[in-house]
């Protein structure tokens, strides 16, 4: 008896440890400290068909803030992260309203990147990293949607629309799953994170990188939170 109750009693233990109940998850909240500029109305006059897609301005997405200036918008990733399968299935950009949404996302090595054409107009997808290989596609109205594999992790490279340049987005190449993008609210969580200190890195277009660290224990939840304020010249 005693030789089938030792197993039975290791392997719920090692279970119990491989478990994402075991794990610790990080949680924060991203905000802008600084003077919050006024920022112009985007010009899509050049395209009456994208001017007619809006029935007020809007401004590039270069510094989205919700309630109490908190910071869409940000990538925050674990820099020495811990063993993980990196993302499956596919992630999409669609471009409507002659914008890119979302503005930033992160797609893991080997992972789909759909683009989507909801406007039914000419765009042109042009991505600029610089590990994996450039692409440059033409997505006339009849083309609905296009996709791109990207096989190397690579930090934020730029997509533009070569037809319509106020146009942008930033993709991230990732190889492994502990990371997330803030929304409005500013907030991120980090979850299934094996006990251990981790370096993690919050990324923002115009204002640079912040890096915290943070010791995380299983079955525990620490809190990191970042503040931006515009680089000094």
């Amino acid at each position: 008896m005693n030789r089938l109750v030792f197993p039975l009693a290791a392997a719920l233990a090692l279970a119990a440890i491989a478990s994402p109940a075991a794990a610790g998850t990080v949680t924060g909240k991203v905000t802008y400290d600084d003077k919050v500029p006024s920022l112009r109305p985007l010009d899509m006059n050049a395209d009456p068909a994208c001017a007619a897609k809006h029935s007020s301005p809007v401004t590039a997405e270069v510094l989205v803030l919700g309630a109490g200036n908190a910071l869409a918008n940000v990538f925050v990733e674990v820099k020495n992260p811990p063993a993980g399968a990196a993302p499956k299935g596919r992630v999409e950009i669609d471009q409507n309203g002659c914008m890119y949404k979302p503005h930033v996302t992160a797609v893991g090595a080997g992972q789909e990147l759909l683009f989507k054409n909801s406007d039914g107009i000419l765009h042109n997808v042009h991505g600029l990293p610089e590990v994996n290989r450039e692409f440059n596609v033409g997505m006339p109205a009849t083309l609905k949607e296009k996709g791109q594999v990207l096989a190397k992790p690579e930090p934020m490279f730029k997509v533009k629309c070569d037809v319509h340049p106020w146009m942008n987005a930033w993709v991230a190449v990732v190889s492994h799953p502990y990371f997330c993008i803030t929304g409005a609210d500013g907030k991120f969580t980090i979850a299934n994170l094996p006990a251990g200190t981790y370096q993690v890195e919050a990324w923002h277009e115009r204002l640079g990188t912040q890096t915290g660290s943070v010791t995380v224990a299983a079955d525990g939840s620490q809190t990191l939170d970042f503040s931006f304020k515009v680089p000094a010249k």
